[in-house]
């Protein structure tokens, strides 16, 4: 068999401490997870089950990276979030197991073009056009989970050097063992899945030149730059 072009290269993630890379199968994103979030965005937050919306592997963007800023949108927002790789694959995953299921933890930026989400969210459209652009997930290098889960510490943005986002892991409303279970009643989870998790509260517009600065306790800290 040959192709009638060379296929594309896989998305992959660094691995901290390693030159081993973490092949991306799918990205899921858990929607307003943080309920200060829910809130700013209009929402009351609630226990009913979490909502989840994807954007394309081929989305991710390494650290240190300067992208361009996103076309058709005058609003581009950004939004820091816990990321869980997922290691080994499963459907219908019980919360009390969900964490054998993950292969490591990430910072990522679910970053969202707010006008063109506001207006399909008002239409009653799908997101995929504000949340599933090129270069809208940016993510620092994955801590291997043999090095601990992350149920609570300070996750926080900056925007040339001003604090944007600041909030505790804790805050999330649906945490990664019940994400997880969660999503895998809706998908069968492959290796090589990660879950943007949720962003806290204080999301707000970026513009070319500024550089975001985002982080989580024991965690790469991941800086990107939108060009000039």
């Amino acid at each position: 068999m040959s192709f009638v072009f060379p296929p594309s290269t896989t998305p992959s993630v660094a691995i901290e401490g390693t030159q081993d890379k973490f092949p991306v199968h799918r990205i899921y994103c858990v929607g307003r997870n943080y309920a200060a979030h829910a809130r700013e965005m209009g929402k009351d937050p609630d226990r009913e089950p979490p909502f989840f919306f994807t954007k394309p592997a081929d989305a991710v963007v390494t650290n240190n990276a300067t992208i361009p800023y996103p076309s058709r949108t005058n609003n581009c927002h950004h939004e820091i979030e816990l990321v869980v790789a997922i290691g080994k694959g499963g459907r219908n995953i019980s919360v009390d197991k969900a964490l054998d299921h993950v292969f490591g933890y990430a910072v990522g930026n679910d970053l969202t073009r707010r006008d063109l989400q506001f207006e399909a969210r008002d239409k009653g459209r799908p997101w995929d056009t504000g949340k599933g652009f090129d270069n809208s997930a940016p993510i620092a290098a994955i801590r291997p989970a043999g090095k601990g889960h992350f149920s609570k510490g300070r996750i926080w943005l900056k925007v040339n050097g001003e604090t944007r986002q600041e909030a505790d892991v804790a805050d999330l409303i649906w945490n990664v063992p019940e994400t997880i279970a969660e999503l895998s009643t809706l998908f069968e989870l492959a290796p090589g899945d990660l879950i943007y998790t949720g962003t806290p509260a204080g999301v707000n517009a970026v513009k070319p030149g500024d550089r975001m600065e985002g982080g989580i306790d024991g965690l790469e800290t991941l800086i990107t730059t939108v060009a000039k």
